[in-house]
């Protein structure tokens, strides 16, 4: 199969691959790149893992194909934090005991990080809808919602 050039730009910085026609932005990130952070758990668009941020928008990269990004502006959970610096969503996740097993964190992080930049004082029912498309096993959603929450407070109160 013939290679494909494709160019974006993950957490800031220029990245230029070659990669077969079909391959999942998921695949592209995790296997050529080296960025982990999203997690390959579905592989059908259900549960949210491999959540990443293409041009401001939510989007499931199992489903993405690589090849459609090219110039796109991509985020992930890696490109967050700030010269060793949690970004105040990761700091709440741990503050909240939101991250048990820590499969689905990236996923989770990425949706609330999308609802933060669209609505920086959301309601728990915003929050709890935002975080629908994702599948936690472990915390019981209750601890997410509350670090999402108390990150938005966060936030607000810094901009104050």
């Amino acid at each position: 199969m013939a290679k494909i050039p494709v160019q974006f730009t993950l957490n800031g910085a220029e990245k230029a691959e070659f990669i077969d026609g079909g391959t999942t932005l998921l695949n592209a990130l995790r296997d050529k790149i080296g960025d982990t952070s999203p997690k390959g758990g579905c592989h059908q668009g259900t549960c949210g893992a491999c959540s990443v941020i293409i041009d401001g928008e939510l989007r499931l990269s199992c489903l993405t194909l690589a090849e459609t990004c090219n110039g796109a502006a991509i985020t992930t959970t890696s490109g967050l934090s700030q010269d060793g610096v949690l970004h105040p969503l990761q700091r709440a996740f741990l503050d909240a005991f939101a991250t048990q097993c820590g499969f689905c964190t990236p996923g989770m992080i990425m949706a609330a990080k999308v609802l933060l930049d669209h609505t920086p004082d959301p309601s728990r029912d915003d929050v709890v809808e935002a975080l629908s498309g994702n599948v936690c096993r472990c915390t019981g959603y209750e601890p997410i919602i509350q670090a999402v929450l108390t990150a938005a407070r966060s936030n607000s109160q810094n901009a104050a």
